[in-house]
């Protein structure tokens, strides 16, 4: 019994520990750190939720969480907190303001280098040709993408009509500067180009002949060269232009169209601008030509016309002397008669229709 029990009371050897290894534990450790990271990853690149293509302006000022705000509230991204962590990554939080458009499924990663480029919609400001100075400005002042407001209204002529590019948000000014150094420059280069039958002294004085030739032939503009050509012809004779649209401008002062038909007494209005009353050209442009009207200025179509008058397609009937100009004037004051009758008819017509109805009623 002692034997047994001095054999139970013996110590038992411990079963040897197992050794801890480093590389499992470097590895989970590794995993932990880079799980996170994957997912991240995984967020920034995968495409977006946007189904349709989405414009969104963000404004000068913004922080990066308010962007991404922004965004996530317009369904552009899915996750605020991976865009924020984007654009410390891939942009070093410098993002550019402006107007973007997002396309379906654009990846965070996408969305970040498109505003770190700033490539942000480009916006178009046409200005058709013959307009005045205070048309262009009205124009500007009431496009909403712009800033800032024009008070002064720039002199005319120093606008040249052109398309404009520019950016959500740019001021109204520059556009301003851009379309005068344009006018500048292009006046300049067309100048030095003019035919050697030009007679005229300055190019202020080319500008203020293509403004009238825009005026006058603003729905044919192929008859542009042949229209200075006459003007040309009436100077070297000492005629006078008799030009309706300086009438016209002299009237309204460049302020809006002319809301009537110019009467007998319009031209002797007392006015520079009214080319009726006075000889050579009026004392500044009456409106803003383009760059073919310039051209046409300065390249003059060589002909013995002295007169045109509408034919009632647009255009323009040209002739050499008083007695076939009074003839093709006959002919326009028909035109102009027939389509009063059919006015009268139209209208006649309408409350025709209009008595009828009260009386079915």
């Amino acid at each position: 019994m002692q034997s047994d029990a001095s054999e139970n009371n013996q110590i038992q050897p411990l079963a040897p520990r197992r050794r801890s290894n480093p590389f499992a534990r470097i590895t989970l450790v590794l995993a932990l750190i880079a799980f996170p990271i994957i997912l991240c990853a995984l967020a920034i690149a995968t495409p977006g939720p946007l189904m349709d293509s989405k414009t969104i302006v963000v404004p000068r000022g913004m922080k990066i969480s308010e962007i991404a705000d922004l965004l996530d509230n317009n369904g552009i991204i899915w996750h605020p907190i991976a865009f924020r962590v984007a654009a410390k990554m891939l942009a070093d939080d410098t993002l550019q303001a402006g107007e973007y458009l997002f396309t379906p499924r654009e990846s965070i990663a996408e969305a970040i280098q498109e505003m770190r480029e700033g490539r942000s919609v480009i916006r178009r400001f046409t200005v058709a040709e013959g307009l005045t100075s205070h048309e262009i400005v009205d124009l500007l002042n009431n496009e909403p993408s712009l800033s800032g407001e024009i008070k002064d209204i720039p002199e005319e002529g120093t606008l040249l009509p052109e398309t404009y590019h520019y950016n959500y948000g740019d001021n109204r000014s520059s556009i301003i500067d851009r379309m005068q150094r344009k006018m500048k420059d292009t006046l300049s280069d067309l100048w030095s180009k003019r035919s050697a039958y030009v007679i005229l002294g300055t190019p202020q004085e080319a500008l203020i002949m293509a403004s009238v030739i825009e005026k006058e032939t603003g729905k044919k503009a192929a008859e542009r060269a042949r229209v200075a050509g006459v003007f040309y012809n009436r100077l070297t004779q000492n005629m006078r232009l008799q030009s309706d649209p300086t009438v016209i401008y002299a009237i309204t002062q460049g302020q809006g169209a002319l809301p009537r038909s110019l009467t007998h007494n319009d031209l002797a209005t007392p006015s520079p601008y009214n080319t009726y009353v006075n000889g050579g050209l009026p004392p500044k442009p009456i409106c803003n030509p383009g760059r073919a009207a310039i051209e046409a200025a300065l390249q003059p179509e060589l002909h013995d016309y002295i007169y045109f008058v509408a034919d009632g397609t647009g255009g323009h009937a040209f002739t050499r002397n008083l007695s076939d100009h009074n003839q093709q004037v006959g002919k326009w004051n028909k035109i102009i008669g027939k389509n009063k009758d059919k006015d009268k008819n139209k209208s006649a017509e309408k409350s025709k229709d209009k008595s009828k109805k009260k009386v079915a009623k």
